[in-house]
Order: structure tokens, then C-alpha cells, then sequence
């Protein structure tokens, strides 16, 4: 690697860090103030640092234009494809993803159960918003004052004897999901079926797609499939990790 170039990106990082001065950067560096100095007008030039009126460096614009556009660039239907297999042949179990498109939660992609056993559902398709998990978990993300006019617009098709019926109760449903994180379909879309949903996130922390694992009640009972939600949290935070996202620590 060009010797200037290990500088300039040595530089960047540690800019990354904190500012730092021209005396810090040549320390860091180990080459004389004159060396870095050159670099950094050349990086200014290009708005990649700019320095404050004590002469102090900090990352400049062209940063976050670059960062913003290497996250949307990056495709969530293909950075999850792993993951999502990973975790379909750990339990066996179908795995979907979707995401939030003008109003609908659409299936963008699946992986069958490895039994026999298929779910209705189809990449393409949309999720019906109030009786499935992946649809719970996409309108909870919404802003909450769109939540009341996005209840409001359902038609609340009745699937099993457990399905939402409501505004109210959805909305009731939509708090419960945006407080502990994740939503469930407890046999509400099709009888005997039972899913859990969590979010996927993108650098930003917003809420870019759902990953959900359906079982059928003969294979796992309720409180089972709701044991392997943190399996399925880790493989949304695996994808997550991909779009540039990291949790915030605890305090």
C-alpha cells in the first residue's frame, strides 16, 4: 500500500476517534508536522476532514456522504439470505422476511420448513398487517402518531378465531410490540400456527425489515417457539450488524 495512502487512512481513523491536532496526528503518525500537514490540506481540499478555528481536525462532510451511500447500497434481502438459511437450518422451522412498502408489509424472502409442513405465504405477497408478526413488527416501527390512521385503514379480515378485530385492540398490540421488542402471531393468521417477528435495523437504527420463524403447533406448542426468540433475535441482529447498526450499550 502507498505509503501516503496508510497516512491518509491512518489519519481518518483516528479522526474517527476524537479530533485530534496537527502536533497529535504527527505523535500518532511518527513523521514530521510538515508530512502531515500536507496530507490534511489535501484531505481538506476534498472535504474529507476540516479543522475548527483552534486548529483542531475533525472528519469533514464527504464522510458522511460516502457512509450514507455505502449503507444504502448495501441490499437487506441479500446480506440476510445467510443468516436467514443459517437460522432455517438450525431449526428447521420457516423463515420469512419482510419489509414495509407504501403501506403493506411485503414478504421479500422465505425459507420453507425443512419438514413437510408449508405456510400460505409468498415472496411478492403482502403480510396482513394486524395478524401477523412480521406486520406487527413493521407498523410498530412506524412513527406512533401514524399508528392510529394505519389502524384505522385495516380491514381486519377475521382469519381464525383470534385474529385482531379492532382498532383499538390493535393499537393495543402495537404498544405492546414497540415495548419488548418483538411481536407475535399467536395462531391469528392460520390455525395452529404460531410465529414470532423481530426488527432489522440499518445504520441509523431505523427499522428497515422483520425476520420471522412460523412453526405449526404440532411441531412446537406456544411457549417453545417463544423459546426460540432469542435465536431468531440474534439472526436479526446478525443482519442489522451488516447495515452498518450497532446496539447501544447498556447503561
Amino acid at each position: 500500500m502507498s505509503q501516503s495512502l496508510l497516512r491518509a487512512l491512518t489519519i481518518l481513523l483516528s479522526l474517527g476517534e476524537d479530533a485530534r491536532s496537527l502536533d497529535q496526528l504527527a505523535g500518532e503518525l511518527g513523521v514530521h508536522k510538515s508530512t502531515v500537514l500536507r496530507l490534511l490540506q489535501t484531505m481538506e481540499s476534498q472535504r474529507f476532514v476540516t479543522h475548527d478555528s483552534q486548529h483542531r481536525y475533525v472528519l469533514g462532510s464527504r464522510i458522511f456522504e460516502l457512509a450514507n451511500r455505502a449503507l444504502e447500497q448495501r441490499d437487506v434481502r441479500t446480506l440476510a439470505r445467510p443468516h436467514l438459511s443459517a437460522l432455517n437450518s438450525a431449526t428447521g422451522q420457516t423463515i420469512h422476511l419482510a419489509t414495509y412498502e407504501s403501506g403493506d408489509a411485503i414478504y421479500i424472502d422465505k425459507f420453507d420448513a425443512i419438514q413437510s409442513v408449508r405456510m400460505y405465504s409468498r415472496i411478492g405477497r403482502p403480510a396482513p398487517l394486524h395478524c401477523t408478526a412480521v406486520g406487527k413488527v413493521l407498523v410498530a416501527a412506524q412513527p406512533r402518531t401514524e399508528w392510529r390512521a394505519i389502524a384505522e385503514r385495516l380491514d381486519y379480515r377475521e382469519f381464525t378465531d383470534r385474529t385482531i378485530r379492532t382498532p383499538e385492540r390493535y393499537l393495543e398490540e402495537l404498544e405492546l410490540v414497540a415495548t419488548q421488542g418483538y411481536a407475535e402471531d399467536h395462531e391469528e393468521h392460520e390455525s395452529f400456527v404460531n410465529c414470532i417477528g423481530v426488527p432489522v435495523r440499518n445504520g441509523t437504527g431505523t427499522v428497515v425489515a422483520a425476520v420471522s420463524m412460523s412453526v405449526p403447533d404440532m411441531l412446537l406448542d406456544h411457549d417453545q417457539v417463544l423459546a426460540e426468540l432469542p435465536r431468531v433475535g440474534a439472526a436479526a441482529d446478525a443482519i442489522s450488524a451488516e447495515l452498518g447498526w450497532t446496539p447501544a450499550a447498556p447503561h
